[in-house]
This record gives C-alpha cells, sequence and structure tokens, in this order.
C-alpha cells in the first residue's frame, strides 16, 4: 500500500502552498483553497517518518461528514471533495481566535483545575468537581492562535481589547460555537460516544463569519466511548474513560522510549505498526460516521489527485 508523504503540485491559477503537519494547503488565485490530506502522522510534535496509508482520506471524508450535517448551522468554507484526499473551498479571511469548547473536565482545564484556580479564560468553575465530571454547561476556553510556539488561553476582555473581534462579532462566534458543540455531542451519542471537548475555526469572507478547517475530528477533538464514559462518572467502574484518539500512537513511541525529548530517537517504525495504525484509523472513521469506510485505490495516489483536482478547478473557469 502506497502513502502520501509530501506533496508538490502545480494546478492551474496555483498562489501558494503551504506544508503542515498533516495537509498540504494549495491557494488557487485570491479565493480558492485546495487543501490535501496527505498520510503524514505527528506525535509530540514530530512528524513520523512513514505516511500512514488511508488516514489522509479518513480525516477528509470525516470533516466532510462533520461540515455537511452543521452547515445549517453556519456556513462553511466547503465548495467541493473532487478526490477523497482532497477539499476545496473559499479562502477566508482567518479570526484571529480559537473557539475551544470543553463539555466536562478533563485535559487542560483539569490540569489548572488540579493547581486550585476556578477561573479559565473568564469563565468560572464550580467547587467540588472531579476529573470527567461534567460542567453544569459546557464552557468556552478561547486560545490564541500563534503563529509560533503555543497558543494562549485569552477571555473576551483580552479579545475585545486586542481588537481579535468586536463585541458583536464575539457574540456571533460564542453563539455559533455552541450551536456547534451541542450538535457534535448529540451526533457523538447517537454513535455511543461522548464528545469531550473540541475546537472551531472561523474566517470572513465577504464581511461575513464563515466555518473553516475541520471539525469534530479526531485530530482537533477528544472523544470517550460512552459506557465507559458513563461508567465511570456514574462511580460503577475505577477504570477511567476509554479515549477515541490516536493516543495509541502515543502510547508505542514512548513504550519505544520515545516520547518527544531532546536527543531521543523515534523507534523505527516497523511495516506491521504502519498496518495497525491503518486499521485503527479506519476504525476511527466507521464508529465516528457510523457508515462503512471504502478504501480508495493506492496506485498512482498523486496522479489520481493532480487530475481530479486540475479537473475541478477548470471546471470553475
Amino acid at each position: 500500500m502506497q502513502g502520501i508523504s509530501k506533496t508538490d503540485f502545480k494546478f492551474p491559477g496555483q498562489t501558494s502552498i503551504y506544508h503542515g503537519k498533516v495537509r498540504d494547503v494549495y491557494t488557487i488565485g485570491d479565493k480558492l483553497l485546495v487543501s490535501v490530506a496527505t498520510d503524514r502522522i505527528s506525535a509530540f510534535d514530530v512528524i513520523l517518518p512513514k505516511p500512514i496509508p488511508f488516514k489522509g482520506q479518513v480525516l477528509n471524508q470525516l470533516a466532510e461528514h462533520f461540515l455537511s450535517k452543521t452547515a445549517d448551522i453556519v456556513p462553511n468554507w466547503l465548495q467541493a471533495v473532487p478526490d477523497p484526499n482532497v477539499s476545496i473551498g473559499l479562502k477566508a479571511n482567518p479570526v484571529k481566535i480559537e473557539m475551544v469548547i470543553r463539555g466536562c473536565l478533563v485535559g487542560h482545564a483539569w490540569r489548572e483545575y488540579q493547581d486550585g484556580k476556578r477561573q479559565i479564560c473568564g469563565t468560572s468553575m464550580p467547587e467540588g468537581m472531579q476529573e470527567y465530571d461534567s460542567f453544569p454547561e459546557p464552557i468556552i476556553t478561547p486560545t490564541t492562535k500563534a503563529d509560533i510556539g503555543h497558543d494562549e488561553d485569552i477571555d473576551e476582555e483580552y479579545i475585545l481589547k486586542n481588537g481579535l473581534a468586536t463585541k458583536e462579532e464575539w457574540q456571533e462566534l460564542s453563539d455559533y460555537t455552541r450551536k456547534l458543540f451541542t450538535r457534535g455531542q448529540e451526533m457523538a451519542r447517537a454513535q455511543g460516544l461522548v464528545l469531550a471537548d473540541t475546537k472551531y475555526e472561523f474566517g470572513e469572507v465577504d464581511g461575513k463569519i464563515i466555518l473553516i478547517d475541520e471539525v469534530h475530528t479526531p485530530d482537533s477533538s477528544r472523544y470517550f466511548y460512552a459506557d465507559t464514559y458513563d461508567a465511570y462518572v456514574g462511580g460503577k467502574k475505577d477504570e477511567k474513560p476509554r479515549q477515541l484518539s490516536k493516543e495509541f500512537v502515543r502510547e508505542w513511541l514512548m513504550a519505544n522510549g520515545f516520547s518527544g525529548q531532546k536527543d531521543q530517537v523515534v523507534p523505527e517504525i516497523t511495516d506491521e505498526f504502519v498496518d495497525q495504525v491503518s486499521e485503527r484509523y479506519i476504525e476511527l472513521y466507521e464508529v465516528m460516521a457510523g457508515e462503512s469506510f471504502v478504501k480508495a485505490s493506492s496506485e498512482n495516489i498523486l496522479n489520481r489527485i493532480e487530475q481530479n483536482v486540475t479537473q475541478y478547478i477548470e471546471s470553475q473557469t
């Protein structure tokens, strides 16, 4: 099986290219973006040396699935999916805020809580909570969108003072975020999952806010299997809720002596492990989307993508 490690296309009307950790994004003219989901995989901020076949297709098709299921709440950037690994959509002026929303006390919020803090991003957290407990209602904990370094927690006062959004825009972003999260939680429950937290990114096109990037994928969200979550928070089991994520990749690396520390060497990635990760990503898709995953042809993938994208671009001119 082939996997996509990197792309370097020259599409009609192409003006720039950006290579991210997972996606290669091509700008066409000044209005369109071509986002190619590669099979690269990263852990501990390191891109691993071997691609994972079908990972890009899984993420691309999951993003399409969730964008289509939330388009009635807020318009989004997606215009077409001309190839299993490619999404094409509107180029937007990004809002410089990551809209993080949390339904329960896990991750960063739990670490802050353990340190004795009862406010995060200007929002109060009740006393007496335990890890994994649900908040009375989901809380929005926005962060900066850092070009370099880590994102930083911010609050409404900071956002307004620094001109990241107007009062009206902030209210609109918050409203969209809550409605999207409610939809995401409902869809997750229908598949036997709990959507614990996620993030949304927005942009502006012609003065209107739209949803950009991906939504509710395992790369941008934290999911638990609902049976294990409900049993744990209900006090019926001592085992912590089981996550649906790429955490298994990090666990394998740590078991083989790599956790992203300086001077550590990435262990040899065996073909057997690559196959295991590929199958886990396919499992993620089928659990989250509630439908069977159909593998695209793995022969001449780059030629296939180039032909499909070129054909779409030419059809729009």
